[in-house]
């Protein structure tokens, strides 16, 4: 994919629509977002760019549960309240999932936006379930449960209802502050042992982060969330990620600093990943933000990718080789021991309690606390 104009769409990550050619939508030149798009283009010299809005469908799945059996993921069952992101993250691994809406994966994804308001209903249902065995659902695997549209629609926060009325674990990973907003709900399940959170950190520059994840909380914003969590007694993780070679990598070690200095209980790195069309977006993004070192980025991620742009494969799609990935991992584990934290998630998993669990109370009954 090309990049069809050189002018950056400030308050967006995704500089075009990124249509992908899996699916055939290609040919497809008025679907999606590609007519505001063009509109976008079409007033680039006479006047003020057309603004991108943010639009909500709602929909109603059968399920909300999603089961997999990845073998390099500690989880095996998640929730995602909405399809979608705002906060726009060029980098974000979920865009080719709106593909399957016939939805572009570049501006569409942070745009046109999927919510669940029977989400708490559903889990509910499947949590009666006779045969329903407990363990940790993982939220925020996908798209964030704390984008914007949270304050709005209250799914995540009716989903941690539910988990704290039938004591269920729930993990939840953000890169937003709003999750401070339940935290009355977080205390009481992390007094039970029934919550961890992880908050995502990529740069401390908040000029970069604007560019680069330009509807997330800023990253000063992350780090006061993470010190609440902590003061409140919240198991809470950071997550150096992704590190981006040549973009964001020279905060790797003032993120760990910080991080460890707010008290958390574990720090985690993951390096930036590409898959299907997240590649070439990303690359239109670094042409627009970045043309004097676009080469040299691409560069550094094909040659811990095996030469590829990405790595599928299990286990290594998180675990980079080469001279590369062996400096990151070097200077990840270096900056943790010099803060103390005891050298990064892989001694520091969360243990959260699964006997504790409980069937949902049938409509209308009370419980015994």
């Amino acid at each position: 994919m090309e990049p069809v104009y050189q002018s950056p769409i400030r308050g967006r990550g995704a500089q075009s629509a990124g249509v992908p050619q899996r699916f055939g939508l290609a040919e497809r030149s008025e679907d999606g977002d590609w007519r505001d798009h063009m509109e976008l283009l079409a007033n680039a010299e006479g006047g003020p760019p057309v603004k991108l809005r943010t639009t909500v469908t709602e929909e109603h799945p059968k399920s909300i549960l999603t089961f997999n059996q990845s073998p390099d993921v500690p989880f095996d069952r998640s929730i995602n309240a909405y399809r979608g992101c705002e906060h726009g993250c060029v980098y974000c691994f979920a865009r080719p999932t709106h593909a399957y809406h016939d939805l572009s994966p570049g501006l569409d994804f942070e745009t046109k936006l999927f919510a669940k308001p029977g989400a708490a209903a559903m889990l509910r249902e499947t949590l009666s379930r006779r045969k329903y065995v407990p363990k940790p659902i993982a939220m925020g695997t996908n798209t964030d449960p704390y984008q914007p549209i949270e304050d709005r629609y209250r799914i995540t926060r009716e989903v941690l209802e539910v988990c704290l009325d039938t004591r269920h674990p729930v993990t939840i990973t953000t890169k937003s502050d709003r999750v401070l907003e339940d935290l009355d709900l977080l205390v009481e399940l992390a007094g039970r042992r029934l919550v961890a959170v992880s908050i995502s950190v990529t740069t401390l520059d908040p000029a970069l982060s604007g560019i680069l994840e330009p509807r997330a909380a800023a990253p000063a914003k992350r780090l006061a969330a993470l010190r609440k969590l902590v003061e409140a007694g919240v198991p809470a993780h950071c997550f150096v990620s992704p590190v981006i070679p040549a973009i964001t990598d020279e905060f790797m070690e003032s993120i760990v600093t910080e991080a460890a200095a707010l008290k958390v209980d574990a720090i985690g790195w993951i390096p930036l990943r590409l898959p299907h069309e997240v590649a070439p977006l990303f690359r239109e993004w670094l042409g627009v933000h970045f043309p004097d070192r676009a080469g040299k980025v691409m560069s550094i991620v094909r040659s811990i990718r095996g030469g590829r742009d990405n790595d599928p494969d299990f286990f290594t799609r998180f675990r980079p080789k080469g001279v590369w990935a062996d400096l990151f991992r070097a200077r990840f584990n270096l900056a943790c021991k010099r803060a103390g934290i005891g050298g990064g998630i892989g001694r520091n998993r969360f243990e959260l309690d699964c006997t504790a669990f409980r069937k949902p109370a049938q409509d209308g009954q009370m419980r015994l606390l």
